[in-house]
């Protein structure tokens, strides 16, 4: 039966000033608990960003910003000593900033990143369908995508969860 390793999860998207990790900076992060519960942060930022960032992503950070340090305090309150697993769409760019932020010898949650991505192409479903409206995934799954607003980290965190979720609950029924 096609079931998860471990429920001790938190869904997590980050956006950040620029794809290259030696220039970019968190911009904002959005985590998710298993049960609903959120966080959503945007950090203080007065660096460059790409232009892309600047047309795409500036437009949606309207919330008070935070200090980094506060943002680990917040963040360090809303993980727990639980160490968790992170699961975001494509972790490489989120993993990085989330290093970047703590560091790497003091993280609150697991070391490994869970990626979704590589869960779908794992059991042969294109990646690239999970944000894709037309997608037969999203269509199997029955997800309302005019829901979220896409590269907001707690949108992109919201239906990362959805989409976690009824997966695994189509597979248990697929299985049954």
């Amino acid at each position: 039966m096609a079931k998860p390793y471990s429920d001790n999860i938190i869904f997590f998207d980050t956006e950040f000033t620029d794809l290259d990790p030696y220039k970019g900076e968190l911009l904002s992060v959005g985590m998710i608990k298993p049960s609903g519960e959120e966080l959503y942060l945007e950090l203080e930022h007065q660096g460059e960003t790409s232009d892309w960032v600047k047309k795409i992503v500036l437009p949606t950070l309207t919330d008070r910003k935070v200090s980094r340090e506060e943002a680990k305090e917040k963040i360090r309150e809303f993980i727990g000593n639980s160490m968790p697993y992170l699961v975001s769409y494509v972790n490489q760019f989120d993993a990085i900033y989330f290093y970047k932020l703590f560091g790497t010898e003091n993280q609150p949650a697991y070391y490994i990143p869970i990626d979704f991505a590589s869960i779908l192409f794992g059991l042969g479903i294109d990646p690239k369908d999970y944000g894709n409206r037309y997608s037969r995934l999203v269509n199997i799954l029955d997800i309302d995508l005019t829901k979220f607003q896409k590269h907001h980290a707690l949108n992109d965190a919201r239906l990362l969860r959805e989409m976690y979720l009824k997966f695994y609950e189509r597979i248990s029924q697929l299985e049954s």
